[in-house]
């Protein structure tokens, strides 16, 4: 069973070895590190950038328009933001060239909190992101979707943002990724001597790869996780696990919840979203980039305007606190962004209102 981290690992040696994928680059992306949570431990193509966050957009900008396929990592996204210039020009390319100019390069960057990163390694991205046009955004919630949006990253031939959830990197998955050894305790074992470069002997080590296929998650598809009759709940990263766990924990109380992992922030399925809250008649949106100018509140906004009359209940967003950053100790980041118990409590306001 395969970690996330192994996942996108391996969906960028597909890549290296099938798609065309010619550079892997970063600030520690390189060996012997592979990245400061490996996931580009022992690849081929990829190397080592500068400590400069615009340099590496600029190169990967570069490498784009010169017919390269290249994948820049920032390593953290609290990085990434005096780059914003840099990746509005990225996404106007094709667009002011009436699609004469294509720019094929992936952004990768981890997101968000549960690594206790305080102020400087805790920070989302997914709204400042969705506010800039010309890319497709895409956030996984477990490793066989990782694998997947990454893959269709890699083939896309214009500028994709793959935004990494830093709490679910070590998550393992429940589905197998195509081509990973069996989904059992020794096939795990396996994958990470296969895979996983041992501490000690990091310069030296080379990997051994599965033989892997290609699958693809196509950009644009959510994915219903749960099934429920009584209310909606649209989520995506760090969030989708535990509004999952809300729905099988409410299913005690009486309580029937849809969850909805949206998978491609751009473009969102709107139609899959508009289906669910149609039947169930409400919708809770949950996210932990902060509330103001969030994503969700777009959404939000889509809902009223669509299905106004169709609602039982006003559409909810439950975000992350607007605070400048989320604390090192553990009461604080718990209180900055939703947790599981938040998100039941949410669900059941919903749930309890009447229009």
């Amino acid at each position: 069973m395969a970690t996330m981290v192994q996942a996108i690992r391996m969906a960028l040696h597909y890549g290296e070895t099938h798609l065309g994928v010619t550079d892997i680059f970063g600030e520690d992306v390189g060996p012997p590190l592979g990245g400061v949570f490996t996931a580009t431990q022992g690849l081929k193509k990829s190397w080592n950038s500068p400590l400069d966050e615009r340099g590496i957009i600029g190169a990967a900008i570069g490498l784009g328009l010169a017919g390269n396929r290249c994948v820049a990592e920032i390593q953290f996204c609290d990085y990434i933001y005096n780059t914003i210039d840099l990746l509005k020009l990225a996404g106007m390319q094709c667009w002011s060239s009436n699609g004469d100019w294509n720019l094929p390069m992936t952004v990768m960057t981890p997101v968000g909190s549960g690594i206790r990163g305080s102020i400087y390694h805790s920070h989302s991205f997914d709204a400042t992101m969705t506010h800039i046009p010309g890319w497709k955004i895409v956030m996984p919630s477990n490793p066989q979707d990782a694998y997947g949006l990454m893959i269709a990253c890699l083939k896309d031939p214009n500028p994709t943002m793959y935004l990494k959830p830093k709490a679910l990197m070590r998550i393992k998955g429940t589905e197998p990724i195509p081509g990973e050894p069996p989904l059992t305790p020794e096939g795990e074992r396996q994958l990470k001597e296969m895979i996983d470069a041992p501490l000690s002997a990091r310069e030296s080590w080379k990997p051994k790869w599965p033989d892997l296929t290609d699958y693809t998650v196509e950009l644009g598809k959510a994915k219903t996780v749960r099934s429920g009759e009584q209310i909606t709940v649209v989520s995506y990263g760090r969030t989708l696990p535990l509004c999952a766990q809300a729905s099988d924990q409410l299913k005690e109380e009486g309580i029937s919840v849809e969850v909805i992992d949206l998978r491609t922030l751009w473009p969102y399925d709107w139609s899959h979203i508009s289906e669910s809250i149609l039947k169930t008649g409400r919708v809770l949106f949950v996210n932990e980039d902060t509330e103001v100018t969030n994503f969700g509140e777009h959404l939000v906004r889509r809902t009223v305007e669509d299905h106004f009359y169709s609602l039982e209940a006003r559409p909810r967003l439950l975000a992350g606190e607007f605070v400048p950053g989320v604390g090192l100790a553990d009461p604080l980041e718990m209180a900055s962004v939703p947790q599981l118990g938040s998100i039941m409590q949410a669900i059941r306001e919903v749930v309890q209102e009447r229009a």
